[in-house]
């Protein structure tokens, strides 16, 4: 789920700082100020805020490309193995049963189903075990030593290749184009697929003008894989001037900060500690100090691209800047009108707040007037 204090978070940019939990707010600041090139960065499900408003996002799948040690060799074509095998089975004249037989023989179980499966290209051999019956399969059919295994591409992702709250659910809420999918760049197709949110609380700070000072959020996360470790997020502000002063993650750890100045975007970057086993929960807590911009904020929104379970927001006012008013509202798509209007009302905490059970896909927020009352 994505919340709104500014464009959601970025990765991937070349100015991005690796500050640690204990990095100071002037050093973070003079960082964060260098901005990066527009147009660069990464995203997951995130807030936001607009006129003065937020706009975040939380994370979904933290995982990271790691470079191999034959980076530099040529990666051979997805049809390069199957072609291969089609063609040394059609010359040798063995039918499928005839090689599981071979096979068999030699100590090595692979199913007609299975070799089927790999010369029309539909999976491909990636366990020690069926590596060895590559090498096999190339004695079998009297081809020169790795003849068959140098064709195999990298390891497959297991499951579906977009997975449904992946990049075309996240499209759904956000539509094409979008500021996160410009900050996430190429990381945004695998934007936080290895988790998913259970639940979400964002607290909202305003300064005694009405603009906004800080935003702390805790996410409680659940891993749909084993492996996951990390989560992106990020943050949009509607005012070049609200910019990140200090950022503090007090449950997790922070790997990246990255503030795209053109884009108006902060995307984080924060460890779990540890790798999740499947189903998995763990809690990530963070919070951002945020520069005074010109106006003062008028709503904070959250996006979400997948149910969650729970969503709170709390917005804390000055008491020398009340709202005459505040209300909830739900959006289908980022920037689609606001429907389902409450008024809500303020306690003696000068605070509102916002509690949703089983949100929907969408974009969930709280807008406040600083007019004269209604």
């Amino acid at each position: 789920m994505e919340a709104g204090v500014g464009p959601p978070d970025a990765e991937g940019a070349p100015s991005a700082t690796r500050p640690t939990r204990t990095t100071s707010a002037r050093d973070l600041r003079t960082a964060l100020k260098a901005g990066a090139p527009e147009g660069t960065g990464a995203v997951d499900d995130g807030p936001g805020h607009g006129g003065g408003s937020a706009r975040g996002g939380a994370p979904r799948d933290g995982t990271r490309n790691v470079g191999s040690s034959t980076a530099d060799a040529p990666t051979p074509a997805p049809d390069a193995f199957p072609a291969a095998l089609r063609e040394a089975l059609g010359r040798r004249g063995l039918s499928l049963e005839r090689v599981s037989e071979r096979l068999r023989a030699r100590g090595i179980g692979v199913s007609q189903a299975t070799l089927s499966s790999w010369q029309r290209g539909r999976s491909q051999p990636e366990r020690a075990r069926s590596l060895r019956a590559v090498e096999v399969l190339e004695e079998i059919l009297e081809l020169p030593g790795g003849a068959l295994r140098s064709l195999l591409g990298p390891r497959r992702p297991r499951g579906r290749v977009a997975p449904a709250r992946g990049e075309s659910a996240a499209l759904q809420v956000l539509g094409k184009d979008s500021v996160v999918e410009k900050a996430l760049g190429e990381r945004f197709r695998h934007f936080n697929q290895a988790t998913g949110s259970l639940l979400i609380h964002d607290v909202v700070t305003l300064g005694e003008r009405g603009t906004l000072g800080n935003l702390t959020t805790t996410n409680v996360l659940r891993a749909s894989r084993a492996g996951a470790d990390r989560a992106l997020f990020v943050l949009s502000f509607d005012d070049e001037q609200a910019e990140p002063l200090d950022i503090r993650v007090t449950s997790g750890r922070l790997g990246e900060a990255t503030y795209l100045k053109g884009l108006k975007s902060l995307v984080l970057e924060i460890h779990f500690g540890r790798e999740l086993a499947k189903l998995e929960t763990t809690v990530v807590s963070y919070a951002v100090d945020v520069s005074p911009s010109r106006e003062p904020a008028t709503h904070y929104e959250r996006w979400s691209r997948a149910n969650l379970h729970e969503y709170l927001q709390q917005v804390f006012f000055h008491p020398d800047a009340l709202p005459s008013g505040c209300r909830r509202y739900f959006r289908d798509q980022v920037g689609s009108p606001p429907r389902g209007q409450r008024r809500i009302s303020m306690n003696d905490s000068h605070s509102t707040h916002v509690l949703v059970s089983r949100c929907k896909p969408g974009v969930h927020g709280v807008a406040w007037d600083f007019g004269t009352p209604e």
